[in-house]
């Protein structure tokens, strides 16, 4: 079989699935497992693939995001004749169907089943936990220069709202919405996720931040993005990061 992964969470996942050696082409920003995508060959971006290129590859399946890659990229694709799977999971139940699907396409259903099994057990016993304890309101920023959240249509509310938090930003319109030091301090979170990716935060924008919204610096949290917006075989530890991350909020 001949594999082109075009979303980093589904090389992973190729991986976890036992398909790693299958991937003949993959993007520049597929980074997991660290010591095995780098022999493979880089088709471009996620926004910016080389579409020529992976149809010279003559790959089985191509495995796309709906939100990480272009439509017209994937449509270009198609009418070349590739079979294409485009996920977009936005809850871990999506992210479990996600996972067998791909794992039917790339013919290991039986360890597909495994991680799909894991993600819906740990994800049952998170919001048992979270039942009757008190509930956390958070903020989650992806971005700054100009700071950006995310609304409840995506994977992270998913995961934290799951694990007892209520997103202060959820009811915006827009699935990662603008917001100024002033709507966030108004909105006065209980805590403030600052992620790792896409922008990568550091110790000195809880300094910035603390300082441009009057909350305390103790609110604010420097948290690993891809446990939390990644969605594949690194779920499951993503469920639990989630829960543990509102249980130190509380």
């Amino acid at each position: 079989m001949r594999i082109v992964s075009l979303c980093p969470s589904l090389t992973e996942l190729v991986f976890d699935l036992g398909r790693g050696d299958d991937l003949v082409g993959i993007t520049k920003f597929c980074v997991h497992p660290a010591d095995k995508v780098g022999p493979i060959e880089k088709v471009g971006g996620t926004k910016d693939p080389k579409v020529a290129r992976i149809v010279a590859l003559a790959p089985d399946v191509v495995l796309l995001n709906r939100e990480e890659n272009r439509i017209e990229d994937a449509r270009e694709l198609e009418a070349a004749g590739l079979r294409c799977n485009a996920s977009m999971p936005r809850t871990t139940a999506e992210t479990a169907d996600m996972v067998r699907s791909i794992a039917t396409d790339l013919e290991r259903v039986t360890v597909g089943e495994g991680i799909a099994l894991d993600i819906e057990a740990r994800s049952a016993i998170a919001r048992e936990m979270a039942e009757g304890r008190p509930r956390v309101r958070w903020c989650y920023l992806i971005w700054r220069a100009p700071w950006m959240t995310v609304n409840a249509d995506t994977f992270v509310q998913a995961l934290l709202e799951q694990a007892g938090g209520d997103n202060v930003f959820a009811a915006h319109l827009e699935r990662y919405p603008t917001i100024t030091a002033d709507e966030l301090a108004r909105a006065n979170p209980d805590v403030v996720f600052l992620s790792t990716e896409p922008f990568p935060f550091q110790d000195k924008h809880i300094d910035e931040l603390a300082d441009a919204t009057g909350l305390a610096r103790d609110r604010f949290r420097i948290v690993d993005g891809e446990y939390l917006s990644w969605h594949g075989s690194r779920t499951p530890d993503g469920i639990d990061y989630a829960l543990a991350l509102i249980e130190d909020a509380r």
